[in-house]
C-alpha cells in the first residue's frame, strides 16, 4: 500500500498516538451539529474515530498523496473532499457546523479567522494547533498572552484548553509542543457597537501594547474625554464587554467630531 510522506510546504506533522487522536475525536460533542468537517486528515488517524461517531462527516485536503492513502485505507472514502480549506464556501454544508483537525502552525491563525468570519453557522471547533497560539487564544484579561486573537474569538465563542500534546506523538515531530482547545459558540449574536470598528479598536489597542488606550487609539480618535478611566488602561486588562464600551465611546467621539 501507498505509504504518505510528510511535506514541509504543507506544515505536516502527522499524529501517531491513536489514544491522543481518540481522545482529540472525542472532544468534539457535536451537539446540535448537522455536518462535521475535519480540516486536514493526513493519515486519517483522526477520520477513523470521527466516521464511527458522525454520521454528516466530510474531510478536507489538500494533499493528493493524502487523498490517495486515505481512498486506499477506508472502505467508504466518500467524505473526502479534495481543496483548500481556506478557500471552501462552508455555507454550501448544512449548518450547524462541528470542525475538528490537526491544523498546521503556519496557517493554525488564518483557519481559526475563518471560523469566526463564518461564526454564524460554526457552532462548535476542537482543533490541535502550536501550545502557545492555543494558551493565546484561551488567556483572561490581565494575562501576558491575551492579544488580538484571544478577544475576536472570546467574543463569540467561550474556549476552554482542554490538554497539551508532546512532540513525541508526532511523524515527524515538531520542535514544539501542541495544545488542544475547543471553542463553543455563545450566546452573543449582534454587538451593541458596529463590528468592523470593535475589531479595529483591539487591533489598534493591541499593536502597540505597552502604551495605554490612551496613547495607542490616538490613530483612531482624539476628539474625546482623555479622563476616562478605561483609557489609563492597557488593551490586555480589558474584556470583552469592556472592548464594546470602549468601542461605543469611539462611536461617540467620532461622531461629534463629524458634527
Amino acid at each position: 500500500m501507498q505509504q504518505i510522506r510528510a511535506k514541509k510546504s504543507l506544515g505536516q506533522h502527522f499524529l501517531t498516538d491513536k489514544n491522543i487522536a481518540q481522545k482529540i475525536a472525542e472532544s468534539l460533542t457535536g451537539d446540535g451539529c448537522n455536518t462535521i468537517l475535519e480540516v486536514g486528515p493526513g493519515t486519517g488517524v483522526l477520520t477513523k474515530y470521527l466516521t464511527e461517531k458522525h454520521k454528516a462527516f466530510y474531510a478536507i485536503e489538500i494533499d493528493y498523496e493524502a487523498i490517495s492513502y486515505i481512498k486506499q485505507h477506508f472502505e467508504n472514502s466518500d467524505f473526502i473532499i479534495e481543496g483548500d480549506f481556506l478557500q471552501k464556501d462552508l455555507s454550501v454544508f448544512e449548518s450547524p457546523i462541528g470542525i475538528i483537525g490537526n491544523l498546521p502552525y503556519y496557517i493554525s491563525s488564518q483557519i481559526l479567522f475563518k471560523v469566526l468570519e463564518n461564526r454564524e453557522i460554526v457552532s462548535e471547533v476542537v482543533c490541535m494547533i502550536q501550545k502557545e497560539v492555543a494558551e493565546r487564544i484561551a488567556a483572561p484579561p490581565g494575562s501576558k498572552t491575551y492579544g488580538i486573537l484571544s478577544v475576536y474569538l472570546q467574543t463569540f465563542y467561550d474556549i476552554n484548553y482542554l490538554f497539551t500534546v508532546h512532540e513525541h506523538c508526532f511523524s515527524p515531530a515538531p520542535k514544539v509542543k501542541s495544545g488542544v482547545i475547543r471553542l463553543t459558540r455563545n450566546n452573543r449574536i449582534e454587538l451593541a457597537c458596529d463590528t468592523k470598528l470593535f475589531f479595529k479598536v483591539i487591533k489598534q489597542a493591541f499593536n502597540q501594547r505597552r502604551k495605554t488606550l490612551r496613547n495607542s487609539l490616538k490613530p483612531i480618535c482624539q476628539n474625546w474625554d482623555t479622563s476616562l478611566e478605561i483609557l489609563g488602561k492597557r488593551p490586555e486588562q480589558l474584556s470583552v464587554e469592556e472592548f464594546i464600551k470602549l468601542t461605543l465611546l469611539v462611536e461617540e467621539a467620532l461622531k461629534s467630531t463629524e458634527i
